[in-house]
């Protein structure tokens, strides 16, 4: 069982950063695959950016391309997604993911553990 735990949400202007940590636990961090999603209201959940395990081969959705990294430091436990260059359009609650899955990339339906969220608002 993974468990994972959020941070670093909050209210921030337009053109503002932030950057989100995840710290897991309950599993050899080195061999996850994770994900960072995001769901506004009334909208499905989406996947903004991934990273992989083994060869941290990194995969972002076409709206955070350019503004938004994911990475991951295996000794820490840790995924970060730096957001930069933020917009109203990127407020939502922001969920960390998970599945143990070796150098090959899940899709979104694949993930199979979740954190909590922490929310970000982009609002002036």
């Amino acid at each position: 069982q993974v468990h994972l735990v959020e941070s670093g949400g909050g209210l921030v202007q337009p053109g503002g950063s932030l950057r989100l940590s995840c710290v897991a636990s309950g599993f050899n961090f080195e061999f996850l695959a994770l994900g960072w999603f995001r769901q506004a209201p009334g909208k499905e959940r989406e996947e903004v950016a991934g990273i992989r395990s083994g060869d941290n081969l990194t995969k972002y959705a076409d709206s955070v391309k350019g503004r938004f990294t994911i990475s991951r430091d295996n000794g820490e436990n840790t995924v970060w997604l730096q957001m930069t260059s933020l917009t109203p359009e990127d407020t939502g609650v922001y969920y960390c993911a998970a599945v143990a899955f070796w150098s090959r990339t899940p899709s979104r339906d694949e993930y199979e553990f979740w954190g909590q969220g922490t929310q970000v608002t982009v609002s002036s």
